[in-house]
């Protein structure tokens, strides 16, 4: 993998630009649920378990200032807000299915080899 350099006093790996900006632990799991479909924001906190409302709001907030998702505010009232994928967004998707499919490779080993494994004596 090359490197990039930015700034001229900084290189940065370009894995490491796709991790800062899908990065932490909720991006991935709002792509995942926005690969669905729209979404209006009720809807990305019932199914994403355990992200408050405040860090729901930050991310959606970082990935629209990033191009991957698009914000669509109806004036009407009550107010409604609609999320989804932008193209640059959408593009993440075989990214995010191989790393699904190492993962499942990965767990899948991680349980034959504990299988393997004589039980520690205590």
């Amino acid at each position: 993998m090359e490197a990039i350099n930015e700034n001229h006093d900084k290189t940065t790996c370009s894995v490491e630009i796709t991790l800062k900006v899908i990065g932490g632990r909720w991006k991935v799991l709002i792509l995942r649920e926005l690969f669905h479909g729209v979404k209006r924001f009720n809807q990305l906190h019932r199914s994403i378990n355990g992200v408050t409302q405040k860090m729901l709001t930050q991310q959606l907030r970082e990935m629209e200032q990033e191009g991957l998702i698009h914000r669509e505010v109806y004036l009407q009232v009550p107010p409604k807000v609609e999320y989804s994928l932008t193209p640059l967004g959408e593009s993440l998707k075989p990214i995010l299915d191989s790393m699904h499919q190492w993962g499942t490779k990965f767990l899948s080993q991680k349980n034959s080899d504990s299988e393997l494994e004589p039980p520690i004596a205590m």
